[in-house]
């Protein structure tokens, strides 16, 4: 286990209020010492994606110029393990500069409900009753409302401890395509085989149903696991989207939201309808998420920011979730037609319509009333949380699991920054013959 610095410690704080609890612009400035620190968090982010891209172009460049098969799989492997650095990066970033935890409960009652012998074997404890890892599937495609821009974050950490290696090796997220050749990170998310899409189903469609395809078979012919994170949302709460959501609500005649967005099923169904025939025991893992100091009907981005979070050092100190499972192919109407997909073609851009994303407007409709309702219950939760400060009915309010976010193991330090790669090819190096 890595020793937590001291000076990244959860602060007390003298103030009526909690820093977390107040807006962003009406808190004081920062301290000579957390400027220190904003500086230090720069240098060791920058250093550890710069690590992660530098290892990327050193051997997956060469590699996938050699038309070998044992090239194909060293390079899938090694994209594995640079995407898994940089989720070990994300989890030391909120280990140094930002402490917080994962506070979690599962669905007793509700849609996605979890029965307590369930429970019992997801939630894995060690001698001293902390949790070691959750037991989920590996097969997951993860859905939450989107509250700030954090969100991918913590999911991407949240990944590090589900399943025996855990899975923050093996995440895809789509992005927008603006986003694809932004320097070094943009990079590296190509690297990572991320979806990069223009926003526009007319043109996307095809393209994400291709790539999604391609993946699941891929996962499939390797058993590596999958985890596909989606927001159905597509976008934060706010004072500039709340009014969309309520239109498009009222043009609906449909009741809109109270805490968050109406989701948008369009991705979500693609998504599902292109994994779903290739990916056996796919599980779809909803999460709701809750930053204490957000008031109800409040707008996360006022209290919560990448740079409020590990530049000003204002983490919330627990992170609440709740988690609903469905499984994809039994529970979720995806629709009839879903018979006629083969799951050993893989749509090309260019033939003829798919049936994954051809899909017939009553099929259309019912998944789209089904994610609807899920997403209520999901506001229900909500509520519920924001009047008794849990999301469980019961008397009992103890989270089922709560997890630091910290590394468990002290290869995971050196992994963050992609050591052993460089090290290892540095001694090869040094130990060839013309080398002196």
């Amino acid at each position: 286990m890595i020793r937590q610095p001291t000076w990244a410690l959860p602060q007390t704080t003298t103030t009526m209020s909690d820093p977390y609890t107040v807006p962003i612009a009406s808190r004081t400035s920062n301290s000579w010492f957390r400027r220190v620190l904003a500086i230090a968090f720069i240098i060791s982010f920058d250093v550890g994606c710069i690590m992660v891209n530098a290892t990327q172009f050193m051997f997956l460049v060469p590699l996938r110029l050699l038309p070998f098969p044992w090239a194909k799989s060293l390079s899938e492997e090694v994209i594995r393990y640079t995407k898994g650095a940089f989720g070990c990066l994300l989890i030391l970033m909120c280990q140094w500069f930002a402490p917080t935890k994962l506070s979690i409960t599962f669905e007793r009652e509700g849609m996605g409900k979890f029965t307590e012998d369930e429970i019992k074997k997801i939630v894995e404890r060690n001698t001293l009753g902390e949790v070691e890892r959750l037991n989920l599937p590996q097969k997951l495609v993860l859905v939450a409302n989107h509250q700030i821009y954090a969100d991918w974050w913590y999911a991407w950490c949240l990944l590090y401890f589900i399943g025996p290696d855990g899975m923050h090796r093996d995440i895809y997220i789509t992005l927008k395509k603006s986003l694809k050749w932004v320097p070094i990170v943009g990079w590296g998310m190509q690297f990572f085989n991320f979806i990069f899409l223009a926003r526009s189903w007319a043109a996307d469609r095809k393209q994400l149903s291709v790539s999604l395809s391609a993946l699941a078979q891929k996962t499939e012919q390797s058993d590596n696991p999958f985890a596909f994170v989606l927001y159905p949302e597509g976008t934060l709460v706010s004072q500039h989207t709340r009014p969309v959501s309520k239109k498009f609500a009222d043009k609906l005649g449909i009741d809109d939201m109270t805490h968050s967005l109406l989701p948008r099923s369009t991705g979500l169904h693609y998504s599902l309808r292109s994994l779903a025939p290739r990916t056996s025991g796919l599980k779809l893992l909803c999460i709701t998420w809750v930053y204490p100091g957000i008031p109800p009907l409040g707008y996360g981005q006022d209290y919560y920011t990448l740079r409020s979070i590990f530049m000003d050092g204002v983490a919330a100190p627990t992170i609440h979730l709740h988690f609903r499972m469905f499984d994809v192919n039994h529970e979720l109407p995806l629709g009839a037609s879903m018979a006629k997909a083969n799951p050993n073609v893989i749509p090309s851009p260019g033939s003829e319509p798919a049936v994954e994303v051809e899909i017939p407007d009553i099929e259309k409709s019912d998944f789209d009333n089904w994610l609807r309702t899920l997403w209520h219950e999901q506001d229900h939760s909500l509520d519920h949380f924001h009047r008794h400060s849990s999301f469980v009915s019961t008397v009992e309010t103890t989270p089922d699991a709560e997890i630091p976010l910290r590394l468990r193991k002290t290869r995971d330090f050196f992994d963050a920054f992609c050591f052993f790669v460089p090290a290892a090819t540095g001694y090869i190096w040094s130990r060839m013959p013309f080398t002196g």
